[in-house]
């Protein structure tokens, strides 16, 4: 189930972060091109394993966005997560509104 953030479309990006359980990953659009999170799901704790955003789309704070919408999706299932890529690791140690979330 999409989780939309607070923010309406801007500079080109949706506002809506999906899970795509057929791929395993979660995406966000933006310009045409989609950045996303790929994890691993086992008993309830979702592994976020690589976080990639297109060179295009760098530098815009897609990236955290993208997480950001990942761990809403990830807490409304009632799952715990683990931050395996440097990215995902950072950002959950930076917004500890997250850290329910730890598994």
């Amino acid at each position: 189930m999409p989780i939309s953030s607070n923010d309406t479309e801007s500079q080109g990006v949706t506002d809506t972060v999906r899970n795509n359980t057929t791929l395993h990953r979660f995406e966000l659009d933006a310009d045409g091109a989609t950045s996303f999170a790929s994890y691993r799901l086992a008993d309830g704790v979702v592994v976020i394993t690589h976080v990639e955003t297109p060179d295009q789309l760098r530098g815009r704070g897609i990236a955290s966005k993208l997480v950001d919408g990942a761990l809403q999706i990830i807490r409304a299932d009632g799952h715990k997560v683990i931050g395996q890529c440097s990215f995902a690791r950072a950002y959950l140690a930076r917004h500890s509104e997250f850290s329910d979330l730890l598994a």
